[in-house]
């Protein structure tokens, strides 16, 4: 037996947060009665109907993408936009880890595993996102330790990040930096460089945890080795 949300999730519909909204919405029936209690029980032999469709355990993918810009971090986009699940040519119920910008390119990971995706996003692992930046403006030192020790945006403080200054373009105005994260909010790059006025012009995710961009060009993606499955899972047991 196990919780209702952990199997949807498992079967590749989406994180188990995500999951939970669905069940609240009573989108959710299994053996024909409309479920509505997060706590809800069920057994393999259980029919299990989200949205109109029957759910089924699936073997279990895991992607790289290097996402290109003007794509949607989403599994389908009401404007018809391509997104992320589209570049990757499975048959399987893919959706994105976490989410980048639509202006924003760099590292994603896909996959249909629920449960790893809980891990990665939920804010006590600290799983490490590194970015390149350009933005518009020349920064100053005293600003950038200010924005690494944390600053209040709408209310809430930042938590502590690096800020390496790469270079500057005097002529032109614009400063060209790396910016190591621990938290995965939305904007948080584009709001922390908000905060003294400067516009985020460029941005690219170019490492997650472990993994980077290498030999791949935008577009791009590859399948993960177990050896980095089984590192990533291993973040649920180091807190």
């Amino acid at each position: 037996m196990m919780r209702l949300q952990k199997y949807m999730s498992e079967c590749g519909v989406a994180s188990r947060r995500k999951s939970e909204e669905l069940i609240l919405k009573g989108e959710v029936y299994v053996n024909g009665k409309q479920i509505t209690e997060l706590g809800y029980q069920i057994s393999s032999k259980d029919e299990v109907i989200v949205s109109g469709k029957e759910i089924r355990k699936e073997d279990k993918e895991y992607y790289l993408l290097y996402k290109p810009n003007k794509t949607v971090s989403s599994v389908k986009d009401e404007k018809g936009r391509t997104t992320v699940v589209d570049l990757i040519e499975s048959k399987s119920k893919l959706f994105p880890v976490g989410r980048l910008d639509y202006d924003t390119s760099g590292l994603l990971l896909i996959t249909n595993d629920g449960e790893l995706s809980n891990i990665l996003t939920h804010p006590k692992y600290e799983v490490e996102r590194v970015y390149e930046v350009k933005i518009d403006g020349l920064i100053k030192t005293d600003e950038i330790k200010t924005l690494e020790n944390g600053v209040l945006i709408n209310g809430v403080k930042t938590k502590r990040c690096k800020i390496k200054l790469k270079k500057v373009d005097k002529k032109n105005k614009k400063s060209y930096l790396t910016v190591t994260l621990e938290e995965g909010k939305n904007h948080e790059v584009k709001n922390l460089f908000a905060y003294y006025g400067y516009k985020v012009l460029k941005l690219k995710r170019t490492k997650y945890a472990f993994l980077t961009l290498e030999n791949l060009k935008m577009g791009e993606y590859r399948s993960l080795s177990i050896k980095e499955i089984r590192k990533l899972k291993s973040f649920k047991n180091q807190n």
